[in-house]
């Protein structure tokens, strides 16, 4: 029949489909933790379809940035290995978050405790501890798990610097 190249999908095919697929329960299930907690906030902000077109938009930035970071520093071993998930999108959800409602407060278990922490303290401890992980990850790949650290970073500054021009309304703001 040919070449195995024949069976490859087209980069933005691929690109999208990653989007959807996990490779665990434990891994689609955080991820849709992360967006009912996060997501429907924003999605008030932009409005459906602007929040569907962000959505993936910030995914495909997320996959961009992961891609640049593996070719560029991890080689070609490493861009063997498929992008998977939503987190890249999410951590774009996430971002738009953090610029949107940076002092809403979400319950956050420490030490088997809720504490209410502010948006932009839980956030900004996440996206640390991504950049943290990320480099970490580049001087010893096998130690990330084959977590996308990278994608997180590019969606949640995708979101970010992206958000403000897209919003058309204000969040409901928390009442506490």
């Amino acid at each position: 029949m040919g070449t195995d190249a024949q069976h490859h999908l087209p980069w933005f095919e691929g690109a999208f489909t990653a989007m959807f697929l996990h490779a665990s329960w434990t891994h689609i299930l955080g991820n849709m933790l992360f967006l009912w907690i996060f997501g429907n906030n924003v999605e008030d902000a932009l409005g459906r379809l602007r929040y569907l077109l962000f959505y993936l938009a910030s995914g495909l930035a997320a996959t961009l940035g992961q891609t640049i970071v593996t070719l560029h520093w991890a080689g070609p071993a490493a861009a063997s290995v498929p992008n998977l998930g939503a987190s890249g999108a999410i951590a774009g959800v996430l971002g738009a978050y953090f610029v949107l409602l940076p002092r809403a407060s979400v319950l956050t278990l420490i030490f088997f405790f809720f504490v209410p922490l502010p948006a932009f303290v839980f956030l900004g401890i996440w996206f640390v501890f991504e950049l943290w992980e990320g480099g970490f990850s580049l001087t010893q790949p096998n130690a990330g798990g084959g977590v996308a650290f990278f994608a997180h970073i590019t969606g949640f500054v995708f979101g970010v610097l992206l958000v403000r021009p897209l919003t058309v309304r204000q969040p409901l703001q928390p009442s506490w």
